[in-house]
């Protein structure tokens, strides 16, 4: 039986009782994907409430200086920090979005990309960077756009594919910002993150979520679980209108006196009828 990539007897379909254990999946991704996120914008927020509201003079040791020494540490800890409430609120805002659907559809791989994006984004920004103290959480929201964008691109997923065009839609304006357009703004640090992004997605292109299997043309018949769940298959419509023929003989056979109840009558009757091409009513 031919069929056009709609079944593989090498995958294992879930069977219709798996639904709930996929229910309890889903709530552990968006629990996971949340746990992660609002993990950091507490020590965000904690950090910018401690200098606005305790006097902590973070900003000025904390941030990343290119090719000083001094600020080795800034490279772990500029995007802890925010010049103020709108800097702090954009990003946050921006951060909730992608670091969630970067922990979602990229559970497996998640968190070794989002450390790997932390450290080189603050490292490439030490040795690249113009001259200036940088601070912000902006770099990891351009590293985590870039990878959801790119990874979704060279990957053979449909789902990851629409996470792309959602990345695309909501923050494709952000690339304007990696130009040097306004002074106050760390341009430097939005390329290096957009940079160290499109590289974590080529490195962990083979690895995370599996593309969508490619099924052969030729395989074996449909399961008949799967066939009763999708009735407007080609395939199922083909059975169920092979059970009404076989219906309508076995009633014909009853009416003709063939004492249709025998199973095993009415098959070779049915049999010997395919065979000389012309249907038949009667023994």
């Amino acid at each position: 039986m031919r069929l056009s990539r709609h079944y593989n007897p090498r995958y294992r379909y879930p069977s219709p009782a798996a639904g709930l254990s996929s229910q309890v999946t889903d709530l552990n991704r968006i629990f996971y994907a949340l746990w992660a996120t609002g993990v950091f914008l507490v020590i965000l927020w904690g950090a910018f409430l401690g200098e606005t509201l305790l006097g902590w003079d973070l900003r000025a040791h904390g941030g990343v200086r290119p090719r000083e020494w001094s600020s080795l540490t800034g490279i772990l800890t500029y995007p802890l920090l925010h010049g103020d409430w709108e800097h702090l609120w954009n990003n946050t805002a921006s951060f909730f979005t992608l670091n969630t659907l970067l922990f979602y559809f990229y559970r497996s791989i998640a968190f070794r990309v989002w450390l790997g994006m932390y450290g080189t984004s603050g490292l490439l920004l030490w040795l690249f960077g113009n001259a200036g103290n940088h601070i912000g959480a902006s770099g990891m929201v351009y590293a985590l756009a870039a990878f959801l964008f790119l990874s979704g691109v060279i990957r053979d997923r449909a789902m990851l594919k629409r996470v792309s065009l959602v990345v695309v839609f909501l923050y494709g304006g952000m690339v304007w910002w990696m130009l040097p357009v306004e002074q106050h703004i760390s341009w430097a640090g939005h390329t290096a993150g957009a940079l160290v992004g499109v590289l974590w997605a080529v490195a962990f292109r083979n690895r995370g979520p599996l593309n969508d299997p490619v099924l052969p043309e030729e395989t074996g018949p449909l399961p008949a679980w799967w066939l009763a769940a999708h009735p407007e298959h080609a395939e199922a419509a083909e059975a169920t209108e092979a059970v009404d023929v076989e219906d309508a003989a076995k009633d014909a056979l009853r009416a003709a006196g063939h004492g249709a109840s025998d199973g095993t009558e009415v098959t070779w009757h049915l049999k010997r009828d395919s065979q000389k091409g012309t249907p038949r009513t009667e023994g």
